[in-house]
């Protein structure tokens, strides 16, 4: 059980045996980065559990067929379209999405439309647009939208292509063994 535990956290293990070593040599850079550290673990405490509530009203409302339909294999222009409207849509950090693109596979979304929707969260904001508007002025938010949507379609293609059946099992394997834990 020890073992387990140190294994499983061995990386937060790690960085408070430097964070402490770093008090010893340099006590205002460590109380920095205990600040960042903190500043960070607020910050997804108040945006994990919102998200998680919403994936939970996901799993309950959205019937997997509904979600086939409409994001499967075979949802075409319409999957693409209802992936990059919903990232774009979307609020908060890129960590935010990946809970959300793991219960995708389980409600039975594609690949590729899972990859489409992870690109429109981290590219095309809808947010981030109107402040590239303001601040940055047309021709760079809109040369940037129309060079990150074809990009990010093609890019889904691409990653969709090499993935083969045993990776695609993988992937949803690790994702249940993730939410078991």
């Amino acid at each position: 059980m020890v073992k387990r535990f140190i294994r499983r956290y061995r990386f937060f293990l790690t960085m408070l045996i430097f964070l402490m070593l770093l008090f010893g040599f340099n006590s205002v850079m460590a109380r920095r980065a205990v600040e960042v550290s903190a500043f960070s673990v607020r910050e997804m405490l108040l945006i994990i559990p919102p998200i998680f509530i919403l994936l939970g009203m996901l799993d309950v409302w959205v019937p997997r067929h509904t979600m086939v339909r409409f994001m499967g294999t075979g949802s075409g222009i319409k999957g693409v379209v209802l992936a990059m409207l919903i990232g774009s849509a979307a609020a908060g950090p890129l960590y935010g999405a990946f809970p959300v693109a793991a219960v995708s596979p389980k409600k039975g979304a594609s690949f590729k439309n899972i990859f489409i929707f992870l690109g429109a969260w981290s590219m095309t904001k809808i947010p981030m647009f109107l402040f590239e508007l303001e601040a940055l002025g047309a021709p760079f938010a809109l040369t940037r939208m129309i060079v990150n949507i074809p990009g990010i379609i093609i890019i889904a293609h691409v990653l969709t292509a090499f993935l083969n059946n045993h990776d695609r099992l993988e992937i949803v394997r690790r994702v249940e063994i993730m939410n078991r834990e």
